[in-house]
């Protein structure tokens, strides 16, 4: 149990990617009082994980509902997976998260928690496909699956910690130093992407 545990932790964390979360929080909160990033990290953490608890119990069902099989979900998420690490390791704007206009767009809202924040950055579309995919494998063991979710929730605490200590963070590491860290992490996520699809695949002939 536990080395699936810690195997979700390192796929999570790589797909959340909460290093990237640093510059994007110090663009989106830049002349803002430590208030209101307070309250925007916070809002954002809360509702990340209400959207990754509920799409882990109730996202294979819905799989069901619309005849989809947890091989071809493999498929797809590890495709998807992959296309976002191609965006990490040459440290460029992930289109699956979220447009440039979108990004722009927030930078003018007041609230950014739910968009782009919690959703699509933190509980992006990479980030509920791991979650789907995980959930499938351990739903039938109710001690696994909620060691699961706690691990969703510590992925997601980190985050929260991160954007509070952004202004720091940002002395230290400054934007080369994201992309470094970035770039190193989508090499790995790129490797779980590809046992994802060779899983799907292997699932659907066997």
């Amino acid at each position: 149990m536990t080395e699936t545990l810690v195997k979700f932790f390192v796929v999570f964390f790589v797909v959340v990617d909460p290093i990237s979360l640093i510059p994007l929080f110090a663009g989106l909160t830049q002349g803002s009082s430590a208030r209101y990033k307070k309250k925007m990290a916070g809002k954002a953490t809360l509702i990340a994980l209400v959207i990754s608890v509920m799409f882990a119990l109730v996202g294979a069902k819905f799989l069901d509902i619309m005849g989809i099989s947890l091989s071809a979900f493999r498929i797809a998420g590890g495709t998807l997976l992959f296309l976002i690490a191609l965006d990490m390791v040459f440290a460029r704007a992930s289109g699956t998260r979220s447009t440039l206009t979108e990004q722009e767009e927030a930078k003018k809202r007041e609230d950014i928690s739910v968009f782009p924040l919690a959703f699509p950055f933190m509980a992006g579309p990479g980030a509920l496909a791991t979650i789907l995919l995980t959930a499938g494998e351990v739903a039938a063991k109710p001690l696994l699956f909620t060691g699961f979710l706690c691990v969703v929730a510590l992925v997601l605490i980190v985050c929260w910690i991160l954007m509070l200590a952004t202004p720091r963070l940002m002395k230290l590491l400054g934007v080369t130093g994201a992309n470094v860290v970035s770039r190193l992490s989508g090499v790995i996520l790129a490797a779980l992407a590809v046992q994802f699809i060779v899983d799907g695949i292997r699932g659907s002939f066997l």
